[in-house]
C-alpha cells in the first residue's frame, strides 16, 4: 500500500484550512487517511502550521512519499531535516545528541525568523494605522477650518446687509423729513 503524506481539505469556500494526513494514495482527497499529522491555517498571515515532526518523521521512514505541498510545509517546520538527521544517525556518521543539538539550533534560528517576519508585519499595520489616523484628522481640521470660513463669510455679509439696510431706512427716513417739510 502506497502511502502520500498530503493536505486534506476543511473549511468554508473561500477559507479552506487543511489537515496533513498519512493517507493511501488510491484514497479520495478528502476520503480516509491512516493518521492525522497536523494543520495548517494559509488564511493567516504567516500562516499557521501545527505539525507533530516526531509522527511525520515516523512516516517518512516507513516510505510515505510527501505531496509537493506537504513537502514545503514538512521542510519548513523542519520534520525533512530531523529525517536527514536521523539518517545520519542510523548511518553511524551523527550521534543522538550531535542531531537534536542541530535541530534544535535550527528550530531557534527559524522561530527568531518567524518571530522577524511577526513584528515586521505589526510594524507595519501600526504603521499605516498612525498614517490613517494622521490623514482622517488632517481632513478634521480642513473640515472645521472651512465651516469656520463659511461661518465668518456669513456674518460679514449679514454684516453687511445690516449695513446697507441700515443706510437705505436712513436715507428713506431723510425723503420722508424733506417731503413733510416741503
Amino acid at each position: 500500500m502506497p502511502v502520500r503524506i498530503r493536505l486534506q481539505r476543511h473549511g468554508k469556500k473561500g477559507k479552506p484550512f487543511y489537515w496533513v494526513v498519512a493517507a493511501d494514495s488510491r484514497s479520495k482527497r478528502d476520503g480516509k487517511f491512516l493518521e492525522k499529522i497536523g494543520t495548517y491555517n494559509p488564511n493567516t498571515n504567516p500562516a499557521t502550521i501545527d505539525l507533530n515532526v516526531d509522527s511525520a518523521v515516523k512516516w517518512l521512514f516507513n516510505g510515505a512519499q510527501p505531496s509537493d505541498t506537504a513537502r514545503a510545509i514538512l521542510s519548513y517546520k523542519g520534520a525533512l531535516l530531523k529525517h536527514h538527521l536521523e539518517g545520519g544517525v542510523r548511518k553511524g556518521a551523527l550521534t543522538a545528541e550531535q542531531a537534536e543539538e542541530k535541530f534544535t539550533k535550527w528550530l531557534d534560528e527559524k522561530a527568531a525568523k518567524v518571530q522577524g517576519k511577526k513584528d515586521g508585519l505589526s510594524n507595519a499595520q501600526a504603521t499605516a494605522k498612525a498614517e490613517a489616523l494622521a490623514a482622517e484628522k488632517k481632513v478634521n481640521e480642513d473640515r472645521i477650518a472651512a465651516k469656520k470660513e463659511a461661518e465668518e463669510a456669513a456674518a460679514a455679509a449679514a454684516a453687511a446687509e445690516a449695513a446697507t439696510a441700515e443706510s437705505s431706512e436712513e436715507t428713506t427716513s431723510e425723503e420722508t423729513t424733506e417731503e413733510t417739510e416741503a
